[in-house]
């Protein structure tokens, strides 16, 4: 897709670099002259955003542990030091706490547009998985970072999370044990796990960075996918990266930062809980234990069951689905504006997705549709946890079922010969 190189360098000093270590070749291929679909919507400005955020996190968060000490008895201190003592430590503190936040609605809207146009199907598998690990590395890195400031909603979410592991005694007797003492560095949550999490927190965003670039290089070899989902046939199906798209990208980046800009001046603990802005303390528990709101679809999914290691399997199976989605659809057609059926499908998983969110927010017995009242007087009825298995079943079936075999009973719109040609037809009346 990329083709032969077409820089030529224009001075010495380029043409004695270019021959040693052909840096600015790179640059200009990838960013400048690479040929990118000319149907490009605004979509695919997101993985420009994204890497934005990337830098935003890794900056601020650098900035950061200049300053974070990592002790039970001194983090909380020190989070709210940075607040008031170090200059412009609130808007640092603020643009990485809420820049988290943007960073998955980002590539939230980034793997939905993904599903959406098929670009996960082949030749595009690999890349296609390694956003994934991403994915799965951003989740990791953000639960470890919710832990450092040490407020309740903090401590208890690193006890929550953490006892998720245990569950694989029932698989293997003392696994899960081993493998949660060995995360708490000892036999609870305390300094040691502080001092892992705060380590690796720091580690991984460099870890995710790297694996970025092999993104960007999985991208560069078949090329963009587009809203139509064929495949570039000939020079006039595409443009140069710049400045088309350069120009494009940037106006969506400058818009993203004023969303991010709003929340940061006027409202920056709105996507936070007001639990984490009191210390920690072991003997008294939150009434209402919550995940950031990220991690809320999957939290509904493991409160669904009962049974906690069916629980945890069903929330670590939801994000293993997203690994084996390349091999799950089997349908001919990539995009789904071309699929009718399809589409209709997608759109109430969005919704499901949307909705688990919404209970995973709520107490699993909160009474959504009354039908009755217990003995002590309180509700009774469809409650959250019941609508949360309905919707885990559904995303579970979208991935299982209708991605393999939607295909069976859809009819297909027609799928244009090229990027170029028209797609619809307009008709005169």
């Amino acid at each position: 897709m990329s083709g032969h190189s077409t820089y030529e360098p224009k001075t010495g000093i380029e043409r004695w670099l270019d021959a040693r270590l052909p840096i600015i070749r790179l640059g200009y291929d990838s960013v400048i002259a690479y040929p990118t679909p000319k149907n490009l919507n605004y979509w695919w400005t997101f993985g420009g955003i994204l890497s934005v955020c990337l830098v935003l996190q890794i900056v601020t968060g650098v900035v950061l542990a200049m300053h974070y000490i990592p002790h039970g008895d001194l983090a909380f201190a020190s989070v709210e030091r940075i607040m008031r003592d170090v200059n412009h430590g609130w808007m640092i503190r603020y643009l990485h706490a809420n820049g988290a936040s943007m960073f998955f609605l980002a590539v939230y809207v980034h793997m939905a547009r993904g599903l959406y146009y098929g670009s996960y199907k082949e030749p595009r598998e690999v890349l296609w998985i390694l956003g994934c690990v991403i994915y799965l590395l951003m989740m990791a890195t953000a639960f470890m970072g919710y832990v450092l400031p040490w407020g309740q909603m903090s401590f208890y979410g690193a006890v929550v999370i953490t006892n998720f592991f245990s569950a694989l005694d029932q698989v293997i007797p003392g696994l899960g044990s081993a493998i949660t003492t060995w995360l708490w560095g000892g036999f609870a949550v305390d300094n040691p796990t502080l001092n892992r999490f705060f380590s690796l927190h720091y580690l991984l965003p460099f870890v995710i960075a790297g694996v970025v670039g092999l993104h960007i290089w999985a991208l560069h070899v078949p090329g963009n996918n587009n809203p139509t989902g064929v495949s570039v046939k000939s020079k006039d199906d595409v443009v140069p990266f710049h400045p088309y798209y350069t120009v494009k990208d940037g106006f969506a980046i400058v818009v993203f930062l004023i969303l991010l800009s709003w929340f940061v001046f006027f409202a920056p603990d709105a996507l936070g809980h007001a639990d984490n802005y009191v210390q920690a303390n072991p003997l008294q528990t939150p009434n209402h234990i919550v995940p950031e709101w990220y991690f809320l679809p999957f939290y509904a999914m493991l409160r669904a069951v009962p049974q906690k290691l069916a629980g945890v399997l069903i929330m670590f199976g939801s994000i293993a689905l997203l690994f084996a989605t390349p091999w799950l659809d089997w349908a001919k057609v990539r995009s789904m504006r071309y699929r009718p059926t399809a589409r209709w499908f997608f759109i109430i998983f969005i919704v499901a997705v949307l909705i688990l969110g919404w209970c995973g927010g709520k107490l699993p017995d909160d009474v959504i549709i009354p039908m009755g009242k217990n003995p002590d007087g309180s509700p009774t009825g469809f409650s959250v946890v019941h609508l949360s298995r309905i919707l885990t079943a559904y995303y579970y079936a979208y991935f299982l079922l209708v991605l393999p075999f939607v295909k069976n009973f859809e009819q297909t719109l027609p799928v244009p010969d090229s990027i170029s040609a028209p797609v619809l037809t307009e008709k005169k009346g």
